[in-house]
């Protein structure tokens, strides 16, 4: 545990999630990693998605979009990036540009990333049905050019950019005039919206069983090719019944899988000793370890992985986090914890 807490010592400050922290070495906290966590079979996919409803020269930076792209392992991870504004331009087609393989803003994309849409992709038309909260995006054949394996990434990424953006909840999908009733290589079925009730990064926590699970998302870090630590959605079927933000946080302690690259961001002897929603509706995580006494600036790491696993599974609710009855829980970027932190606009600005 002293080892824990000179590591935590040296950690930078920064910005809400706007600042990258560098790091040395593999991450905040070293040790246990939960058992490997097997991929959910395709009828259990299945049931989430039905549940869920030219390269660019780089010039001035006009406005910046949040997207999903993949990393060095093949997991997606928002990246925020500053991108051109265009005259006239839809600003929510311009986000999905940034995901076409290759496309016109391929040189925005930060090293350690990849978009994931097929080489050739257009974004032929983006329509938003305010009432439904609905997008509208069709492509061309390009789309369709894609690996089996890399269909549910596809997916996600697209979800979650569009979902990103104010209105949005929910995304279809058409192709060439024709709306799409499944995904053209897997047959993945789209024959209602897709939602982020659809889950990324998806894995099975160890305890859950397939037919009696729930899905919850959580955030872990990861360190780019650079050194940058960035954070990492996965989303992980938990055993039904529970509290989503008191599941999510006990997947947040448990930590990442064995070998999926991701690191630690909270000790795994850490207890969450309640959650209360206030009437200010933000919602007030108490937690307990032995690393943090009165006076010690806790790592902003940790503090913002809780502040995203708590929003996200908490219709973005405002988080405070008291830690050891301590009278304040000010971050290693000077801001106090105990005051209602929101879920930031932009997350993981990389820069290039």
């Amino acid at each position: 545990m002293k080892s824990n807490k000179r590591n935590l010592r040296r950690l930078s400050a920064a910005g809400l999630l706007a600042v990258p922290i560098v790091l040395s070495g593999c991450g905040v906290f070293s040790g246990k990693q939960s058992e490997a966590i097997d991929p959910p079979p395709a009828q259990v996919e299945k049931q989430m998605l039905n549940t869920a409803g030219s390269t660019a020269a780089q010039g001035d930076i006009g406005t910046q979009a949040t997207v999903y792209l993949a990393d060095t392992r093949g997991m997606l991870a928002p990246v925020t990036l500053g991108i051109p504004k265009v005259e006239g331009a839809n600003e929510v087609a311009e986000s999905l540009e940034v995901l076409v393989n290759g496309g016109r803003y391929a040189g925005f994309v930060p090293q350690g990333f990849q978009a994931v849409l097929p080489a050739g992709t257009q974004i032929n038309n983006v329509t938003v049905d305010q009432e439904n909260k609905l997008a509208v995006v069709e492509f061309n054949k390009s789309f369709t050019e894609y690996k089996a394996a890399d269909e549910r990434r596809i997916l996600e990424a697209l979800t979650w950019t569009l979902t990103g953006h104010e209105g949005i909840e929910q995304m279809q999908v058409w192709v060439d005039g024709v709306k799409l009733t499944e995904m053209p290589v897997n047959h993945t079925p789209l024959d209602r919206p897709l939602s982020r009730a659809m889950g990324i990064n998806l894995q099975k926590a160890d305890d859950a069983l397939y037919s009696a699970s729930s899905p919850v998302t959580v955030y872990f870090s990861s360190l780019t090719p650079d050194g940058i630590q960035y954070y990492v959605p996965v989303t992980r079927l938990v055993p039904t019944g529970q509290d989503a933000v008191q599941a999510a946080l006990n997947e947040l302690i448990r930590g990442p899988q064995y070998g999926d690259g991701l690191v630690e961001v909270i000790p795994d002897d850490t207890t969450v000793a309640s959650i209360e929603t206030g009437e200010d509706g933000a919602v007030t995580v108490s937690l307990q370890d032995s690393m943090f006494e009165q006076g010690e600036q806790v790592p902003t790491e940790l503090l913002q992985a809780v502040v995203l696993t708590v929003s996200e599974n908490s219709e973005n609710a405002k988080v405070k986090i008291r830690m050891n009855d301590l009278a304040e829980v000010v971050g290693t970027d000077s801001r106090n914890y105990s005051e209602p932190v929101s879920r930031p606009e932009f997350i993981n600005e990389i820069s290039i």
